[in-house]
């Protein structure tokens, strides 16, 4: 059905577009290119946001940007040239977003038909979360699920994402009904993906990993104690993990990665415990990232980098990192799950 005007209403009255749901995916986000404008303004945005970095504005932005700034895009360039893909021209971070976009859109489409519409955004960067907004309620999207693709909920990543997300809804003037999926780190199926992924690198690999280290985003330990419930719910994936897999403890452990200014952080780091393991004796150890759904900077870059070259000048001698689900089947299959449940009522 094309856009029409309502029945019974005057011939001046402005026709309106088909009524449908938007399902959104939300992720971090990315620079347009490594150059240092470009990385100047993706970090600017990034390191500006309150859920980020909370320290007053009147002591952080000054420090930020006449320093910060001056040096990092610089530094931060040089990483993601280091993964960049030439061929598109963009990040992986969002080369892999737009496959599983693709792939969800198709499962959506083949469920619901045209009733839905299906697209992503970027918390910083582009495409903006208000533009992706905006272009749903033209569309005629008159309910919108909102998806942060972030398994784990961390205020530094959920939460703006949907505070974006509420700031984009605030200047419609149809504003559609929302909703918020909730973290997927216990679901079976997510769970279920993840130990697929790693029985795979597992089975492929020359010769078993003494020990497999569950890398998660860091953030404040002070953020623990604030409330949010990021610590918890990363450990509780490990622990689901470990009991699908069938191993105990000795097999697998979680650690923080991306640590950043003075404070003290979720430990143990991922980059010393790595150093430690080595030097333990274990030459040979794996690396996956369950709190990332694609693989991106801190994990092509960070650990596939930095973590490897810590945990070799210890001693180590055969790393494998697991790449995060992607755009993997069974990960697709787990986040279009996820998507339906929260369809309920909606679109039965």
């Amino acid at each position: 059905m094309q856009a029409a005007r309502p029945e019974h209403a005057s011939a001046d009255h402005p026709v309106v577009p088909q009524q449908k749901v938007g399902i959104l995916l939300a992720n971090l986000g990315t620079p347009d290119n490594y150059d240092y404008w470009s990385m100047r303004r993706y970090l600017g945005e990034f390191l500006s946001d309150r859920r980020v970095i909370d320290y007053s504005p009147w002591l952080w932005q000054p420090l930020l940007q006449l320093i910060i700034l001056s040096k990092r895009p610089f530094t931060s360039g040089a990483a993601y040239k280091s993964i960049w893909n030439e061929e598109e021209g963009e990040s992986p971070l969002m080369t892999i977003t737009k496959a599983q976009t693709a792939k969800i859109k198709a499962m959506m489409h083949e469920r619901y038909g045209d009733n839905v519409m299906v697209d992503f955004c970027m918390r910083y960067g582009n495409p903006s979360t208000p533009s992706k907004v905006a272009e749903m309620t033209k569309a005629g999207c008159s309910k919108i699920l909102f998806f942060p693709l972030y398994p784990h909920y961390a205020g530094a990543t959920s939460a703006t994402a949907c505070d974006k997300f509420f700031q984009a809804l605030g200047k419609e003037k149809w504003q559609p009904i929302a909703r918020i999926v909730e973290p997927y780190f216990d679901r079976p199926d997510y769970i279920e993906a993840l130990a697929q992924s790693i029985e795979k690198a597992y089975a492929a690999a020359e010769k078993r990993p003494d020990i497999l280290i569950c890398s998660y985003h860091g953030v404040p330990i002070r953020y623990l104690m604030e409330g949010d419930p990021y610590h918890c719910q990363c450990q509780k994936t490990t622990r689901l993990l470990k009991e699908r897999l069938g191993w105990d403890d000795t097999q697998i452990m979680t650690t923080f990665q991306s640590k950043f200014g003075p404070e003290e952080w979720l430990q143990p780091y991922t980059v010393e415990e790595v150093a430690r393991q080595a030097e333990a004796g274990k030459k040979n150890i794996a690396v996956c990232a369950p709190a990332f759904s694609a693989d991106c900077i801190e994990t092509l870059e960070e650990i596939n980098e930095e973590i490897k070259e810590s945990f070799e000048e210890a001693g180590g001698e055969e790393f494998l990192y697991i790449p995060c689900l992607n755009d993997d089947d069974a990960h697709i299959r787990a986040l279009s799950n996820t998507i339906e449940d929260n369809l309920r009522g909606w679109l039965d």
